[in-house]
């Protein structure tokens, strides 16, 4: 899979919004291997920078999955990276973790939706800075059904993000995210 945005849709320059495209929502779907639903939930586009497209979550926002739901307890940007086996989600409450990132296929774009499929590992940071890896047993009962290259690249880039949340740098530097957290404020 490669990561597109849907025709006559411009990524944009410099981090700069495109005009109307800050009004565009999207449904964000993400699946289980190999097609099994799991969470949705709308989001705005609200530009894209050196490291990807960076979506809006406002709190309240409706998020569920088969079984489950809740609504956003705080305002949320996601990014999705222009290349990397990941989709990162930022928080403007800081309370519980400020960065979650779920180990995934690189996002499919079209006119309505974004889609991805979560590969079961997920690296969070908490406030402290502490950076740590959740759903490895998930992972490791999964892994025979994946094939060989989605479970090299979901390695890689585990070890990816926890170097970037780890240093706090690039796309997990708190500058980056911040930038996008007060986009969505201002909305």
């Amino acid at each position: 899979m490669t990561q597109t945005l849907a025709a006559g849709w411009v990524p944009c320059e410099g981090g700069e919004t495109v005009s109307g495209m800050s009004a565009r929502v999207f449904r964000v779907m993400a699946h289980k291997w190999p097609e099994t639903p799991h969470w949705e939930y709308d989001a705005r586009y609200l530009g894209s920078d050196a490291h990807g497209e960076w979506l809006g979550v406002s709190q309240g926002t409706h998020i569920a999955r088969p079984g489950a739901s809740l609504n956003a307890h705080c305002d949320q940007v996601i990014l999705a990276p222009h290349e990397g086996w990941w989709v990162a989600r930022f928080f403007a409450d800081e309370r519980v973790v400020n960065a979650y990132v779920d180990i995934a296929t690189p996002p499919d774009w079209d006119e309505a939706t974004v889609s991805y499929f979560d590969l079961d590992l997920d690296v969070l940071r908490g406030p402290s800075g502490r950076v740590w890896v959740e759903d490895e047993d998930e992972f490791a009962q999964r892994r025979g059904g994946y094939p060989e290259r989605v479970v090299t690249n979901a390695l890689h880039a585990l070890d990816e993000v926890q170097r970037g949340l780890s240093g706090r740098t690039g796309a997990f530097s708190e500058q980056a995210s911040m930038r996008w957290l007060r986009a969505l404020a201002d909305l």
